[in-house]
C-alpha cells in the first residue's frame, strides 16, 4: 500500500468571509477547520495530518485541540497559498509516498471521497497526480500529489497554489469523476456554510 499524508491548509485570512476567520465558523457545533481535520483523520488511507497555520494560528490550533495532528507555521501566509503548500509538503515525513493537499474551507468533504481518490492513486502505482472532477470535467480539490512531484510543490509561492502545475502536468494526472459535487464545495462567504 502507498502511504499518504495530508496537508491541511489553514493559514489564510478569509478575506471574502465577512464574519471573521471562516475556518473557525460553526458547522453543526464544531469549527470548520476541525470538521475538515476530523474527516481526514477518519480516512483510513491517511497516515498523518499536518496543519499549516498562519493567520490566527493560536485560535486555529485551539480549534483542533485534542486531535492527533501536527502543526507547521507559515510566517509568509499573507503572500498566499503557494507558500503554505510548500511549507507543508517540505515538513512531511520522508516515508510517505504522496500528499493530499486539502484546503481548510471544505467542510462537506467526506472520508469516502478521500479514500476513492487514494484508491486511484494506488491503481496508478503512486506515480500519478489524482484529483476529483465535477460533472463538467473541471478539476476540484483535494489533490493527491506523488512524492516524485514534491520538489515542484516545495518551490511554490504567492497566491497561485498548484493550478499552474496541474496545467503543465496534464499528462501525469488522473481525474476521478464525482457526480454529486457536494463534497467538493468550499466556503467563501457565510451563505456557503448553509448551502448543501
Amino acid at each position: 500500500m502507498r502511504s499518504l499524508g495530508a496537508v491541511l491548509l489553514a493559514a489564510g485570512a478569509s478575506s471574502r468571509f465577512d464574519r471573521g476567520n471562516k475556518l473557525l465558523a460553526d458547522i453543526e457545533g464544531r469549527p470548520m477547520v476541525r470538521v475538515v481535520a476530523e474527516t481526514l483523520l477518519g480516512a483510513g488511507c491517511i497516515e498523518e495530518v499536518l496543519v499549516v497555520t498562519g493567520h490566527e494560528a493560536e485560535a486555529v490550533a485551539r480549534a483542533l485541540d485534542g486531535l492527533p495532528v501536527r502543526f507547521v507555521f507559515n510566517g509568509d501566509w499573507r503572500e498566499g497559498m503557494g507558500g503554505s503548500i510548500a511549507r507543508g509538503v517540505a515538513s512531511l515525513p520522508a516515508t510517505l509516498d504522496g500528499a493530499v493537499i486539502v484546503p481548510g474551507d471544505m467542510p462537506f468533504l467526506t472520508a469516502g471521497l478521500i479514500e476513492t481518490l487514494a484508491a486511484r492513486f494506488q491503481e496508478r502505482d503512486g506515480g500519478c497526480i489524482v484529483f476529483p472532477a465535477n460533472a463538467a470535467g473541471e478539476q476540484r480539490n483535494p489533490v493527491i500529489w506523488p512524492r516524485s512531484r514534491f520538489a515542484l510543490l516545495e518551490g511554490l509561492s504567492g497566491p497561485e497554489g498548484g493550478k499552474r502545475l496541474l496545467r503543465e502536468l496534464t499528462h501525469a494526472c488522473s481525474a476521478v469523476l464525482v457526480e454529486d459535487d457536494t463534497a467538493l464545495r468550499d466556503v467563501d462567504v457565510p451563505d456557503d456554510v448553509a448551502r448543501r
